[in-house]
């Protein structure tokens, strides 16, 4: 036996460079997974141990499935700031706010000039205006299609041309479709607001199928505000899961027209972070009035959660069937994370309006009569514009000073924020400062929600990373991983070049480790 190991030993060691190059690219070959689309869904909200106990407790569940045959980052790593915008351009841009440009839906530009909506209100006519991409840009926000479309008059207006400055314009990257579009591909995609034509990228044409019917307009079927029970949102959610099913079907969102299903395509879902937010839900398990988030510190979820839960896994067992009946599973790659997570888990760290402590005009309040502030954006973080930036060394002063009463964990501002972002005497986007509380302190006075979004801690960064296809093995990775990785992961997967994203040249961004060759799946502890 020793002999025979040593003949072939010494005939490996005689083989050509060539021949050894053709075996291995035969196994890599053999290992290659064969993937004609992606299917992304951002379920907002959901933290990385949601996903870890949903799928012990569930292990019927569509989750759980998927698990089976994917790879879960335990360890994976939305935006800071963790708001919807840029947790979403993480995923198709592969890049951090200090490189796309994008810090919150509602942010601030010292460049451009004011909408003509604000110079009506009485807004100075000169450079630096308050950016806001919600649903108050659209023609009216009560209707699901935002009254036909956004209104021009009340976006930011570029110095130059004095043309309004939309979403996609706003974003200085490009983002997957773009990419996937200049290769031949279909895309689609589907979110909450109209102000998502983000996603379209720079040249404004980034998606073929874009689908963002108005989260903020009431329930149709007289359910009240939307988000202000789960059932409305669930419903809310079904419409673009109906949408997510005609495509896979080779229809448009519509269902009417056979196009053919995308190569990149997806949605969010609000269902969740909803369940999270609520301090009090009327509508749900009427007459009971209930309140959302969790029962204690570990995630276990209170019922009007659960509910959320288990609806949204109801809705991912519906695509899987679809992609099964339609013979497209093995050739999908089905990507399930989140743009952002939510604080706080534990409600017993809990400090807003929701408990008794209105935080909603404190930072303006200690920090206005020193340095006013141009914009000041809040949920549970602080991101400060100042009027003039010469001040911001006083505006630091009184934060300081203030730090207990003002709940302060950590200020960023100076080289420390320039480090993480960008110098904010140079990007005229960059916040001064950004002012971290301590975790489950919300800048609010509302008695409304009970948790939120936007801020730098764990709750709030630590999301759900699952992808899945049935060509993988089940594995969980424990290495830190970002969601920016998963932007590059689905040009590659598509046998697209990576580096085609601006962002990921920028920042350097790598695929995730564990799924397209044996040497990358050992780049990640197995936990």
């Amino acid at each position: 036996m020793q002999f025979r190991k040593s003949i072939l030993l010494a005939t490996l060691l005689c083989l050509s460079p060539a021949l050894m190059e053709r075996l291995q690219s035969a196994e890599a070959k053999s290992e290659k997974l064969e993937l004609h689309r992606v299917l992304l869904l951002s379920v907002d909200g959901l933290h990385a141990v949601d996903l870890k106990n949903y799928v012990k407790s569930h292990p019927d569940s569509a989750l759980a499935e998927l698990s089976k045959m994917g790879v879960t980052y335990k360890q994976a790593f939305t935006s800071k700031p963790s708001d919807s915008f840029p947790g979403l351009l993480s995923m198709v841009t592969g890049g951090l706010p200090g490189t796309t440009g994008v810090y919150y839906d509602d942010s601030y530009d010292r460049t451009l000039l004011p909408s003509i909506a604000q110079v009506k209100d009485g807004a100075s006519l000169a450079p630096g205006t308050e950016v806001v991409y919600d649903e108050t840009v659209d023609n009216d926000l009560n209707q699901r299609d935002g009254g036909g479309g956004i209104d021009p008059d009340k976006l930011p207006r570029d110095p130059v041309t004095l043309q309004p400055v939309y979403p996609h314009s706003f974003l200085r990257v490009n983002t997957i479709f773009e990419v996937a579009k200049a290769a031949g591909l279909r895309t689609a995609w589907s979110d909450k607001h109209l102000a998502y034509d983000l996603v379209n990228g720079p040249s404004g044409k980034g998606v073929d199928d874009l689908f963002n019917p108005e989260i903020a307009a009431p329930d149709p079927n007289g359910l009240g505000a939307t988000t202000d029970s789960v059932k409305a949102t669930e419903a809310y959610d079904d419409t673009k899961v109906t949408a997510i099913l005609n495509e896979i079907k080779g229809y448009d969102h519509t269902g009417k027209q056979q196009v053919g299903t995308p190569a990149i395509f997806g949605m969010n879902f609000q269902a969740i972070s909803v369940g999270q937010k609520l301090a009090t839900d009327k509508v749900t398990f009427a007459p009971t009035s209930v309140s959302g988030g969790y029962v204690d510190a570990i995630g276990t979820p209170t019922p009007l959660l659960a509910e959320a839960l288990d609806h949204t896994d109801a809705s991912l067992k519906q695509m899987l069937n679809a992609l099964k009946e339609t013979d497209q599973l093995t050739s999908t790659l089905f990507i399930v994370t989140a743009k952002h997570g939510q604080s706080p888990i534990d409600r017993t760290r809990l400090v807003s309006g929701a408990t008794g402590v209105p935080l909603g005009s404190t930072i303006p309040n200690i920090v206005n009569p020193v340095a006013p502030i141009a914009q000041a954006t809040q949920d549970d973080v602080a991101l400060l514009w100042l009027k003039d930036q010469n001040q911001t060394a006083n505006a630091l002063i009184a934060l300081q000073a203030n730090q207990t009463a003002a709940y302060i964990q950590n200020i960023l501002s100076g080289e420390t924020l320039k480090a993480a972002f960008s110098d904010p005497l140079v990007d005229p986007r960059t916040p001064d400062i950004i002012v971290l509380p301590k975790p489950g302190t919300i800048y609010t006075s509302s008695t409304k929600k009970i948790a939120e979004h936007g801020g730098f801690s764990q709750d709030d960064t630590n999301v759900a990373l699952l992808v899945s296809n049935p060509q993988l093995h089940r594995d969980v990775v424990t290495v830190p991983v970002q969601t920016t990785q998963i932007a590059p992961t689905i040009l590659r997967a598509l046998e697209l070049n990576p580096r085609a994203l601006k962002a990921v040249e920028i920042e350097r961004t790598r695929t995730l480790p564990g799924l397209f060759r044996r040497s990358e799946r050992s780049e990640g502890a197995r936990g």
